[in-house]
């Protein structure tokens, strides 16, 4: 496998992305896809388009187009994984498409979510084996638990990132620097669809990012944020498929932003008895917000923090042992203590009080 041909995928996919994003934005004002400030929400200018995620799906597209009519082999790019990932993530465009025109119930969107990860484990995203850490024996994974796991992953990711889509450039640029990553990580490992995939979502995402960084002219909206959680999904599963108790906290750490603000998200409603699908202002986007000031300012901190996990991810994936298990305790300890310095492990009582506390924010 050359570089040649996801290089090129990369640069068609962020041309075709970058000025297909216009086009998109003006469809979307034409349908009425726009976004309509809140009170929870850090936007406040009005009648920013949604959907522009299909510019994003578009970029992708193509780039995946031309890795299949470079590549010498081109059932390495077209293969049974990359037709699940195809079926699954039109499935979730269509509908992010259906949520940011008419707008879609919780319930009814999960499911969905939920169909996308059966089409994707019956294409052979699951994880089948297991490496015991200490001796190296590989060891087969029931079933049962092998599909459960790769349910709960994939289902899991694709909402960590629409949770974490709730200002300008943060989905866009969290998930191209995690894209890069996996990207890497699939090169390492000789995984034809990871490599192709990842170049052209990498490049889909740089085309898009002009558009989205602050302050905004078009938002990815459900269209893109489901699309993009879906396709790191799935990338992580297939560059990790075989398993130990170490390698698989690569794509963890990879993924830790989206992760730890789902799981604080998740843990918050329930300390406070409030339905899980109820929305808030106390996503980590809204403190750190609150704590920068100014959007840019918390855009350049989730970033760096991401690039940091992903560093560490790089890092980590060729140690094992109590090695990789002493750094691993050393990363929690001090994540714990970073969430605790930002306000994020404070479940406050009364959700009115943060929202005050917090204000509107919004792109500077």
């Amino acid at each position: 496998m050359s570089f040649l041909e996801p290089l090129s995928a990369l640069l068609l996919a962020c041309g075709v992305s970058f000025f297909a994003t216009p086009a998109v934005a003006r469809l979307a004002v034409s349908f009425g896809a726009v976004d309509r400030p809140s009170a929870r929400g850090v936007n406040q200018r009005p009648d920013v388009p949604l959907m522009g995620g299909l510019a994003v799906l578009f970029g992708l597209l193509a780039g995946l187009a031309l890795s299949s009519a470079l590549s010498p082999q081109p059932e390495e790019v077209i293969d049974r994984r990359m037709l699940g990932f195809l079926l699954g993530a039109l499935l979730l465009v269509g509908a992010g498409v259906w949520d940011d025109l008419f707008g879609m119930k919780a319930p009814a969107k999960l499911g969905l979510q939920v169909l996308a990860a059966a089409i994707a484990v019956a294409h052979g995203f699951e994880i089948s084996r297991f490496t015991d850490p200490i001796t190296r024996t590989l060891l087969p994974v029931p079933a049962p638990i092998g599909w459960a796991a790769s349910f709960l992953w994939i289902v899991g990711i694709t909402n960590a990132l629409n949770l974490l889509d709730g200002m300008d450039g943060l989905a866009t640029g969290v998930g191209s620097i995690i894209a890069v990553t996996l990207t890497v990580i699939a090169w390492q490992v000789g995984s034809p669809f990871g490599v192709f995939m990842g170049f052209a979502l990498v490049g889909a995402l740089a085309g898009f990012l002009p558009h989205n960084f602050p302050p905004a002219r078009v938002f990815l909206g459900d269209t893109g944020s489901l699309l993009l959680g879906y396709a790191l999904a799935l990338l992580a599963l297939d560059g990790y498929q075989r398993v130990s108790l170490i390698t698989f906290v690569v794509p963890l750490l990879a993924l830790a932003v989206p992760i730890l603000d789902t799981t604080l998200s998740i843990a918050r409603r329930i300390y406070r008895r409030h339905p899980l699908f109820r929305a808030d202002r106390l996503h980590m986007h809204h403190r750190v917000l609150a704590l920068q000031g100014n959007t840019r300012s918390a855009l350049m901190q989730f970033y760096f923090l991401t690039a940091a996990f992903c560093l560490l991810a790089l890092s980590i994936r060729d140690l094992g042992g109590f090695t990789a298990g002493g750094l691993l305790l050393l990363v929690l300890l001090l994540t714990v203590r970073m969430l605790r310095n930002m306000g994020l492990l404070r479940f406050a009582d009364d959700p009115e009080e943060d929202d005050a506390t917090l204000g509107t924010g919004g792109s500077t």
